[in-house]
């Protein structure tokens, strides 16, 4: 028995199905570890395929390799450096676990499997894995570790059960995506099983990007006394080796003191969008994005997340002119290039209208413009983007926010065209916020520069599409103070028409935001993906039917 542990936390970022390459990534943190004596290294939620798997994880093959990977990773441990907490699926007697597996002296010396499946917002592990039995503790050079994983710490009989079996310390390993929510919800269910059992608790979580989700790291250590001792920086790599000692009582501290400040909800916010570009970016493969400058806000500020994330030189913006598009346009947009320093093409659309105009001359005879000849305009742009991309291989960044795809402001084949959007689940006010905090902050994590990346015109004119003489945001839409807090209440809340209404929105208004937010879901279903920001983001947290009759009543 040891009176004596160094618990070293790899809050690392693997690349989902790329087993071969996370294999790689766990053995250069425990060749890090190592040198810095620890004696066990442990590893994020399924981190040896990467996290979430989804229906990938029920490929026979995949499985095989996944198994094979395992073992191999147990006999390295031959070598008698530190041990491994390694979590991936693993079939035991014919059922898919989510599993976390004990690696030491070359054998894989326990498993623990997941008690607690979450089937709700991004989840669906209920219909891939089984439910594991509640777990009792790993012995570990005498040391009795409770391993619970993610949604395990969720639930209060978890940790009970590790308790009441001699469990000496908590092990969180965790995929557990970003939302702007999640830190506090996740610090006060540590403190919660921190109480209830009176032990120390390490909660581990994973970084990086996939798909629509993003993993903030931000890992942290509390003492039995709920202190928090260990606080990882988020939205990068990072190896902490924490140092823990049995005290006169038998109970165990970590000695550790490393804390770094989480930084405001903006900051958070900025740097989810940033991680969730580069990683979608990079993991796919594509050597940049290509994106419309409007020299609006969401355009302008899509491009500073996109330099910030990939680099000036992988980011080509295009501004594509019409009749309606103001000389002030013009000019941000060519400012706010020069201040992100990336390519600015200038290219024009009215030719492409004029032919559109001609093409359907005898078709529309006799009606007047309306709405379609808004459309074209959106699609001939979406048009130009796509032709660029294929040209150059990049990938084509939409630019339209969250409240723009609640009602349906925005065209299919148009501003929706592209391959990801970083704007997708933030509001039009974040928007704003988002943009003055970018304009007086900075990161070393980001490849952007210092400084501002828009001149404060960008941020203070009135939004506008500018597809028709004059046109303004507002001449269509409620004001986005009373749009933004209306759809927060119905998509993130889930109020009923009477509660809006009591908060002081006009029943007229409400009924059109409502009806607005439905008969735009077809659209929506055809959005590109988008980091996901908010506690129901729209596609995985948030799946209403296409054809819906049913509206809420006063």
């Amino acid at each position: 028995m040891t009176d004596h542990l160094k618990i070293a936390l790899a809050q690392a970022n693997p690349t989902l199905g790329n087993i071969d390459g996370n294999v790689t990534l766990a053995r250069a943190f425990r060749v890090e570890a190592e040198a810095l004596g620890a004696d066990i290294v442990v590893y994020p939620e399924l981190f040896l395929t990467g996290y979430p798997p989804e229906d990938l994880v029920k490929k026979p093959s995949f499985q095989r390799a996944v198994q094979k990977a395992m073992e191999e990773l147990a006999e390295l441990t031959l070598d008698g450096g530190p041990a491994m907490l390694m979590s991936a699926p693993l079939v035991e007697e014919g059922k898919l676990y989510n599993a976390v597996c004990l690696l030491e002296e070359g054998n894989i010396s326990a498993r623990r499997f997941k008690s607690k499946l979450p089937n709700y917002g991004v989840f669906d592990e209920i219909r891939i894995f089984e439910a594991g039995p509640l777990p009792g503790p790993i012995p570990f050079k005498g040391v009795r570790l409770g391993v619970m994983i993610c949604e395990d710490m969720w639930f209060p009989d978890v940790a009970e059960c590790l308790a009441e079996t001699g469990a000496e310390m908590l092990i969180v390993p965790n995929g557990s995506p970003y939302d702007h929510m999640k830190s506090d919800e996740r610090l006060n269910h540590a403190i919660h099983r921190v109480t209830e059992t009176g032990l120390p608790l390490i909660y581990l979580s994973q970084i990086g990007g996939q798909d629509e989700l993003v993993f903030d790291g931000a890992s942290f250590v509390m003492n039995a006394d709920r202190s928090l001792t260990v606080q990882m920086p988020g939205w990068k790599e990072n190896l902490v080796v924490t140092d823990w000692r049995r005290q006169k009582d038998g109970s165990w501290k970590c000695e550790t003191e490393e804390i770094t400040d989480p930084g405001d909800d903006l900051e958070r916010i900025y740097h989810a969008m940033v991680l969730g570009l580069k990683d979608y970016v990079e993991k796919n493969r594509f050597p940049g994005v290509v994106l419309g400058l409007s020299g609006g806000i969401d355009s302008a500020l899509s491009a500073a997340v996109a330099v910030d994330a990939l680099g000036a030189e992988r980011v080509h913006c295009v501004m594509m002119p019409s009749k309606y598009t103001s000389k002030e346009s013009l000019d941000d947009a060519a400012e706010c290039a020069a201040l992100l320093n990336t390519k600015l093409d200038n290219i024009s659309i009215v030719p492409a209208v004029e032919a559109f105009d001609v093409m359907l001359r005898e078709s529309f005879a006799g009606l007047e413009p309306d709405i379609t000849e808004e459309n074209i305009q959106s699609r001939i742009r979406g048009m130009t983007l796509m032709a660029l991309s294929n040209k150059l291989g990049y990938m084509v960044l939409t630019t339209g926010n969250k409240s723009e795809m609640s009602v349906g402001y925005a065209t299919l084949y148009g501003d929706m065209c592209g391959g990801y959007s970083v704007l997708k689940d933030v509001y039009k006010i974040t928007c704003f916020k988002l943009s003055e905090w970018r304009n007086k902050n900075f990161s070393p994590l980001f490849k952007g520069a210092p400084g501002p990346v828009m001149p404060q015109n960008v941020i203070t004119k009135p939004p506008t599409a500018e597809l028709r003489e004059d046109q303004k945001d507002e001449d269509s839409l409620p004001p986005y103070e009373i749009l933004d807090g209306s759809l927060h209440g119905l998509v993130e809340e889930e109020k009923s028409f009477a509660e809006l209404a009591e908060a002081g929105v006009e029943h007229a208004t409400v009924s059109r935001i409502q009806n607005l937010l439905y008969i735009a879901e077809y659209k929506r279903r055809q959005a590109p993906p988008g980091v996901k920001i908010s506690t129901k983001s729209f596609g995985r947290d948030r799946r209403y039917p296409i054809t819906n009759a049913f509206r809420d009543k006063r």
